[in-house]
C-alpha cells in the first residue's frame, strides 16, 4: 500500500468519525436528557406554591419526564441507526459516470 493511499484512508476513518461525532441527534438527545433531568428534579422539589400557580398539575415533572423520553428516544435512535461514512469522491464519480 503506497503512502498516498495511507492517508486518503486515514483521512476517511477521520472523517466518518467526525461525521459520528457530530450527529444532530446525539446533540439533541444529549440536551434534551440534561435539561430533562434538571426540570424532573425541580418537579420532585415543587413547593404547594408552584403546584397552586399550575392548578394543581406538577408540570415541571411532567415535563421533565417527557424531555428525558425524548432525548432517550434521539439517542436510541442513533444507536440503532448510525450515521454512515460518506463516499469517497472516486466512488461517487464511478457510480455517476
Amino acid at each position: 500500500m503506497s503512502e498516498l493511499q495511507r492517508e486518503v484512508s486515514e483521512l476517511e476513518r477521520k472523517s466518518a468519525t467526525a461525521a459520528r461525532l457530530f450527529d444532530i441527534r446525539r446533540i439533541i438527545g444529549g440536551l434534551f436528557v440534561v435539561y430533562g433531568v434538571i426540570v424532573t428534579i425541580a418537579g420532585f422539589t415543587a413547593s404547594d406554591a408552584d403546584l397552586d400557580k399550575a392548578e394543581g398539575v406538577n408540570i415541571n415533572l411532567w415535563t421533565g419526564l417527557a424531555m428525558l423520553a425524548l432525548g432517550l428516544f434521539f439517542l436510541v435512535w442513533l444507536k440503532l441507526r448510525p450515521t454512515e461514512a460518506p463516499a469517497p469522491p472516486e466512488a461517487a464519480k464511478d457510480e455517476n459516470g
